[in-house]
This record gives structure tokens, sequence and C-alpha cells, in this order.
């Protein structure tokens, strides 16, 4: 039994792991790239305060979730690590100014986050989050895009039939008719709701409707909708919204009961689930408008969209239906050599092709050549590059493993002739 371990809720990705992880942060950087997203790298702490305010002090997440460091006894200041990325993002485009740049200012980062998190599948203390944010657009078509997008994401990523839950929550006008009504409809059952939801009851209402509790699914499904309460404005953005989506060919779903708890949250809702895994825990990523977020953060009134897809909870989607299997990365050439002793000779060859942009694995163990072959074999190398005697003439055996082909390459013209072989047939 080890004697140190992982704090609880985190892991180690082992290297066997990690191709399928690169290849999913490598895919969320290109593919904001040609969305005209650019990338931006925030603090993995703030202050707690930009988490308080940015994200509600009456959330599970700020009240339960967040870690919370201890400063030294000389700090005056409360800081706490970063549980998800649009307030700190939020917190830099009204400190450096970003109102003033061309609008949108389209953003994007992934990167870990945290949450004091109860752990369990797919839900870590520790986890990586893909975000963009559009800032400056408080059209219906950039939230097109943006759901569009993350769309996208999973389509290329591997995970096939992923839907679209869709809503809007109003806004300052039309809302607080909506919370009204709500709130009539609950208190009128306040007898029947568990002692968690009543407390909400009291505190922040909008979340009743979105409870996962199996006790509210009876009562929230004959609960006031904030469809029949949205102004003109808002019912014409929704309209807009799907009017972009279905032109876009992204499936969707009027979800009524998807809401935001908290007032600078306005208009678009959504999140990502796998078709036939709606409910607890099970959605992938999601996001929505925040009109009124940069302003609570000492900004100017901005309308700002984003969303937060979890590279996790994709990680597992694709393992349970058998797509996340990259394998690691195979060396191109494995330099080997008849003298076991050698070692110096196969790391210089070794370094040259790598300077070269080949990527090469020297055998620096003292074994026999049979058994170093074996080993690049093994490895799924290309080449395997033979020192021998004719290295006195300047010369190695360069020897192509996949085609079972052999030819003597001076050590000169070594890394160009790999090159041209992996033009040719190409390697990894």
């Amino acid at each position: 039994m080890p004697t140190y371990r992982a704090p609880r809720g985190t892991r180690d990705l082992l290297p066997a792991e990690r191709p399928t992880w690169a290849r999913l942060e490598a895919l969320a950087r290109d593919l904001a790239a040609r969305y005209g997203y650019r990338e931006i790298t925030t603090p993995l702490f703030e202050l707690a305060d930009v988490f308080e305010r940015g994200i509600g002090e009456v959330t599970d997440v700020v009240q339960k979730e967040l870690f919370r460091l201890a400063p030294r006894t000389e700090e005056s200041e409360r800081w706490a690590l970063r549980p998800e990325p649009t307030a700190g993002i939020m917190r830099a485009y009204v400190q450096h100014g970003m109102q003033t740049w061309p609008q949108p200012v389209k953003l994007t980062q992934t990167g870990p986050m945290f949450r004091y998190d109860r752990p369990q599948a797919g839900r870590y203390r520790q986890f990586v989050q893909f975000d963009v944010e559009a800032v400056g657009d408080a059209g219906p078509a950039i939230d097109a895009e943006i759901i569009e997008l993350g769309f996208r994401f999973y389509r290329e990523a591997g995970l096939d039939g992923v839907e679209v839950l869709l809503n809007s929550i109003g806004d300052g006008a039309c809302r607080p008719s909506f919370i009204a009504a709500l709130t009539d409809y609950y208190r009128g059952h306040v007898d029947v709701l568990p002692p968690l939801e009543r407390e909400r009851l009291d505190r922040n209402v909008l979340r009743l409707p979105d409870s996962k509790d199996p006790a509210m699914t009876a009562l929230n499904a004959a609960a006031p909708r904030i469809t029949e309460y949205l102004c003109d404005a808002c019912a014409a953005h929704l309209a807009g919204v799907r009017a972009h989506l279905d032109a876009l060919g992204v499936v969707y779903r009027l979800e009524p009961s998807l809401v935001r708890g908290l007032d600078y949250y306005t208009r678009t809702a959504f999140e990502f689930y796998k078709t036939g895994r709606e409910g607890q825990q099970q959605a992938l990523g999601g996001g929505g408008r925040y009109d009124g977020l940069i302003e609570l953060l000492g900004g100017r009134p901005t309308p700002g969209i984003g969303f937060g897809i979890g590279l996790d909870r994709l990680v597992l989607a694709l393992a349970e239906t058998g797509g996340a299997s990259d394998a690691e990365p195979a060396p191109v050439a494995v330099v080997v050599g008849a003298d076991p002793d050698d070692t110096v000779g196969r790391l210089r060859v070794a370094t040259d092709l790598r300077g070269a942009g080949i990527a090469a694995r020297a055998e620096l163990g003292r074994r026999k050549l049979g058994k170093q072959m074996e080993a690049a074999v093994r490895d799924g190398a290309h080449f395997a590059v033979i020192l021998g005697d004719e290295l006195a003439d300047g010369n190695v055996t360069l020897r192509d493993l996949r085609a079972a082909t052999q030819e003597l390459v001076p050590v000169g013209e070594l890394a160009d002739t790999i090159l041209r072989a992996g033009e040719s047939q190409p390697h990894g």
C-alpha cells in the first residue's frame, strides 16, 4: 500500500491517458481559433469576492464548494481557487480596459478548475474546462454561434448523439413577474417541499424548477414556465436564436425548466447532454448570457455570453462509447547499435535527428543488437537506425521496419532520408 496518494477527488493522468487529453485540448484551441476566439490565461486563484459576486453568494459553488486559501497572518485579502473561468475572465476584461477594444471581444481558455465537491464519476475536485466568452454583442446571432461551436466540438471530438437543451430566462423587465408567480406556486406547496428546496424558496426560488430531487418531479412539471412570461424583446431574442440554430442545423430542444438563479443572467441559457442521459450530474457542459455580470464586477453595462465544457465528463462519455483510445505517440526512429557499449554514438545520432525535428529514441541500455531491435519494434517505430562497422566510413544502416527494407545512408543525409520517406509513407 503506497504511503502517499493523490488527494481525494483528484487523480493522476498517466502517460497512456494523456494522448486523449492532448487531442481534446488541441481541438479546443484549434476550434476556438477557427471561430476567432483569442486565448487568455487568468490566474488559478482570485480574490474570493470575484467569485462571490461573479457566481453568487447564495449558490452551492460559493457556499459549499469554493476552495478558499488560508492567507498568512499579515495578508488581509481573501483568496480562492477558481471554480469556473468566466468570473476571472470578466475581471480581466474590466481590469485591462477591454471595453475600449473592438467589440465583441472573443476570448477562450482551457485549464484546471477547482471545487470542493463530493467526488463521483466524472466530477472531480480538480477538473478541466474548455471555455469561450463573447463580450460586447447583445444580438441572438452570437448566441447561436457559441452554441454551434460547442456542438461542433463534441462532434469533432468523436462523441455522437449530443443534444442542446435551450431556454430563455428573460431579463429584468419580465423575470420579476415570473419570480412572483413561481414564489406563489411553491409557497402553495411548501408542506411537500424537501428541506433543502424549502430553504431555497426563501433564498433563490429560481433554483427550484431545476431541482433534481425526485420528490420535486411532479411539482416542477406543473410549475409556471418562464416562456409564459417573456416580454416581447426577450421572446424576439429567443426566436432569433432558434432561427439561427435552425439555419445551422444544430439539434436542440426547448427546456422550460432550464434556469439560472442569479439576476445578472439574462435570456439565453443552454446545456449540452448526451441524448437520453439528461439528469443530475449528466450535463456535459453549458452556458448562457450574462448581460449584468461585468457591471457587477465594476465595469460599464456590457452584454456577454459564453460556455464551459468539462473535458473530464467528455473523456468519460467517450470511454463509454469506445471513443477514448488515442494511441501514445511512437518514436519515428530508434537508434540501435552493434556495439552494446557505444551509447555515446547512439545518443549523438539521436540528438541530431531530434534537432532536425524527428522524434527519435536512443537505445541507451547495454544489451545485444537483437534485443535493441525487438524494443524498437515494440515501440512502434517506423525506422531503426543501426550503427555498425560502416560508421567508420560515415554511414549507418537505415531499416524501414514497416516495409522490411534497409539501405546504407551517410550520417549527414540521415535526417533528410527519413523525412522524405515519411512524406511518401506517413508515420505516427
